[in-house]
C-alpha cells in the first residue's frame, strides 16, 4: 500500500489551560515538531500566537520556531495557517516570505462556514463568526500558490469545500501538490472544547466518509481524515482511513477529550494502528513524492 502521511497540527488556538502540552512560544514549536517528526510525522503544520501577525512579521513569527526544525531535518514538512485581516494580502501575503524561505505547503481552506462557542441554553454561543474565503481569494490564493510552488493543503469543512476543490481540480487550475483534508466535527466544540452541538460539517461517521469519497469517485488527490473537536483515532475514523488507502492527521489543534496526550504521542497512536494495518509509515521525504510537492 502506499505509505501513509500523517501530518501533525501542533498547536492552533488550542490554549494550555485545556491542553497542558500545546506548544505556543517558538522553542516549543521547534522542540515538538521535531518529536512529532520522530514520533512518524511527514508533515507538521503550526501557528504562531494569535492572528494579529501578518506578511513579514508573520514569517518572522514562524521561522523562529522552525529554523531549529529545518537545520536538523532539512526534508521536514512545515506549514502556516491563515493570519487575520480582511484583504487577502493581509490573510495570505507571509506565505511568500515563507515559501522562499523553505515552506513547501500552503493552507487553503476553499469555502465558508458558520463557527461559534457553546453557549449554556446549547445554541451558538456570545463568540460566533462565518469564517470565510470568497471565491475571488480562493483565485488569488491558488495563483499564489502556483507561483511561490506551495502544494494547497486543503482543509475541507463542508461539502461545498470539496466540490470548490473539485472544480479548480478538473479545470487543471489546482497548484500541484495539493492534499485534501476531511475535517469531521467532533462531540466538543472545536473553539471552547466544551461538549456540544454546536460545530459544523459532518459528523465522524463510516457513512460520512463514504459520502466524501463518493464525491472524490474519478479524482487521484490525495486524502486524510482529522476530527476537529475529538478523537481521530479513538473513533474507528483514523482505522477506516488508513485500510481505505487514505492518510491522517491528529494534534492538539484538532484533539478534544478527557486525556491530556502530547502531539507525539498522537502521532505514535496512529503508528501503531499503521502498523497492525501493514501499512508503511511515509517519511517526510515520501510524503512530498507522494503529495508531488514542488521542488
Amino acid at each position: 500500500m502506499v505509505p501513509l502521511i500523517i501530518e501533525a497540527a501542533l498547536n492552533g488556538g488550542t490554549p494550555k489551560s485545556r491542553q497542558p502540552h500545546t506548544p505556543k512560544t517558538p522553542v516549543e514549536i521547534a522542540t515538538d515538531s521535531l518529536a512529532a517528526l520522530a514520533a512518524g510525522a511527514g508533515v507538521v503544520h503550526t501557528h504562531i500566537q494569535g492572528y494579529t501577525a501578518t506578511g513579514d512579521a508573520a514569517a518572522q513569527e514562524y521561522w523562529a520556531g522552525w529554523a531549529p526544525v529545518l537545520d536538523q531535518q532539512p526534508d521536514a514538512i512545515l506549514y502556516a495557517t491563515v493570519a487575520g485581516g480582511k484583504s487577502a494580502e493581509d490573510r495570505f501575503g507571509h506565505y511568500r516570505d515563507l515559501a522562499r524561505r523553505g515552506m513547501r505547503m500552503g493552507a487553503l481552506d476553499p469555502g465558508s462556514v458558520n463557527l461559534a462557542t457553546h453557549g449554556d441554553d446549547g445554541l451558538p454561543g456570545t463568540t460566533s463568526f462565518v469564517y470565510q474565503t470568497s471565491y475571488k481569494d480562493i483565485a488569488w490564493l491558488t495563483d499564489v500558490l502556483a507561483a511561490e510552488k506551495l502544494g494547497p493543503s486543503i482543509a475541507v469543512y463542508e461539502p461545498g469545500f470539496l466540490r470548490a476543490t473539485l472544480a479548480y481540480h478538473r479545470a487543471g487550475r489546482l497548484p500541484k501538490g495539493a492534499f485534501v483534508k476531511f475535517y469531521f466535527g467532533g462531540a466538543y466544540n472545536m473553539l471552547d472544547g466544551q461538549k456540544s452541538d454546536i460545530t459544523f460539517g459532518l459528523p465522524p461517521t463510516q457513512k460520512a466518509l463514504e459520502a466524501y469519497l463518493e464525491m472524490m469517485e474519478g479524482c487521484d488527490l490525495p486524502w486524510a481524515v482529522t476530527i476537529l473537536g475529538g478523537c481521530v483515532a479513538e473513533t474507528g475514523l483514523a482505522k477506516l482511513a488508513i485500510e481505505r488507502g487514505g492518510h491522517v492527521r491528529v494534534g492538539l489543534e484538532d484533539y478534544a477529550g478527557p486525556r491530556t496526550p502530547t502531539n507525539a504521542e498522537l502521532v505514535a497512536e496512529i503508528v501503531e494502528m499503521a502498523k497492525a494495518a501493514g501499512r508503511p509509515i511515509a517519511t517526510s521525504a515520501q510524503t512530498a513524492e507522494i503529495l508531488g510537492l514542488p521542488a
